[in-house]
């Protein structure tokens, strides 16, 4: 039986989909749908737009997810919300309150659909654990991860990911994925994937 998946989230999942005839892009949810090709009957839907933070997320959540009627939606949000503290501190900013109630909003909604929830942590803002945005972004991580326990969601544990890694050159700017980067956010997804379906 064919299963639908919807990804939804920012640039880092936007990845070159606008671009793609076939919608996907060149980032980790082609990745991830390459090796779930091998073996798998999905429909993988990808709803990444650059420069999203939550609150555009609910913005176009109805049209994008739930009219979709997916069976698993993944959620990676969070970069931008922090991202615009830094480099465009004029504009109204969405910090770690709103953040929370906006996300618990939509993944209440999500969860009266049916679907598995799959909840990204928020990668990194710079190749520095120690930065001011990685600092930053730790309530953001945190919530994250509250939230997915509150609705029995699958932690993908990307930023954790990012943190421990001995690689290199994940990123062209400190934000965006290189080939590399955008390898260790499919593996990290994969590995919450298969431990979940082993639950």
């Amino acid at each position: 039986m064919s299963q639908k998946w919807v990804f939804i989230g920012d640039s880092i999942t936007e990845c070159g989909r606008f671009e793609d005839p076939q919608d996907i892009g060149e980032g980790y949810v082609k990745k991830i749908q390459e090796e779930l090709a091998q073996r798998e009957n999905i429909e993988i839907v990808n709803k990444g737009v650059g420069g999203n933070r939550v609150i555009d997320l609910a913005a176009r959540w109805e049209q994008d997810v739930l009219s979709l009627n997916s069976d698993l939606v993944s959620i990676s949000i969070g970069i931008n919300d922090v991202w615009r503290q830094l480099d465009q501190p004029q504009m109204e900013q969405v910090y770690p309150d709103e953040f929370k109630k906006v996300l618990d909003k939509l993944l209440a909604e999500t969860k009266h659909t049916g679907a598995d929830i799959f909840l990204m942590e928020p990668t990194i803002i710079e190749e520095n654990n120690d930065s001011k945005g990685n600092q930053m972004l730790v309530p953001y991580v945190d919530i994250v991860r509250e939230l997915a326990a509150k609705y029995d969601a699958t932690l993908v544990p990307t930023h954790t990911a990012f943190l421990q890694t001995k690689k290199k050159d994940l990123t062209t700017d400190g934000v965006h994925m290189t080939d590399s980067g955008n390898k260790l956010m499919a593996d990290t997804w994969m590995e919450a994937y298969f431990k979940a379906e082993r639950k």
